[in-house]
């Protein structure tokens, strides 16, 4: 296993919204035998409402603010020895110190999933406010694909199951 890993035991799947983050991050997780956090998710409960909610009332900047102190949290558990696998909401690894501290503190993976899967994955759902705009989601699709490459690995996804997905993660020559 890669002593990066070994020492601070973090995977964290990185990706487009839509892109099955939370679905292969979850397999993965059972996979190993380790915690599975979605960053997202645990926003939601520490501040009793949904992710559209917080950014309609407080605006995108307040929430990546909110986003960046519990990923940090996150990362002192995994420091700490509690091996996870963490799927990030999909803006959380534009922000430069985001993606320094998880450089830092375990494996990031991005799950490359094409514009056309995701779009039909995600539509104009409610719950995703920064998709309802199919011009605005196209173009931030574009704008954070070169944050994405910045991540340690690149996994391709299809429209295949979330399991062969999952697989090509534990593929990887992180874990020989």
């Amino acid at each position: 296993m890669n002593l990066r890993l070994k020492r601070t035991p973090g995977l964290y799947i990185v990706g487009f919204m839509g892109c099955g983050k939370s679905t292969v991050g979850r397999l993965l997780a059972q996979e190993l035998g380790w915690h599975f956090i979605d960053l997202d998710e645990r926003i939601e409960k520490l501040t009793g409402t949904t992710i559209s909610a917080l950014f309609e009332k407080e605006g995108e900047a307040a929430f990546r603010e909110t986003e960046s102190k519990e990923l940090r949290s996150v990362v002192q558990a995994v420091e700490r020895g509690f091996p996870s696998v963490v799927s990030l909401g999909g803006g959380a690894f534009v922000d430069e110190g985001n993606l320094a501290l998880l450089k830092n503190n375990g494996i990031t993976i991005w799950l490359d999933c094409p514009l056309d899967i995701v779009e039909r994955r995600v539509g104009r759902q409610a719950h995703r406010p920064l998709a309802r705009d199919p011009d605005r989601f196209r173009k931030l699709f574009a704008e954070r694909k070169a944050f994405y490459e910045k991540a340690e690995y690149r996994v391709e996804v299809s429209d295949a199951d979330a399991h062969v997905h999952a697989q090509a993660i534990l593929r990887l020559p992180l874990f020989t």
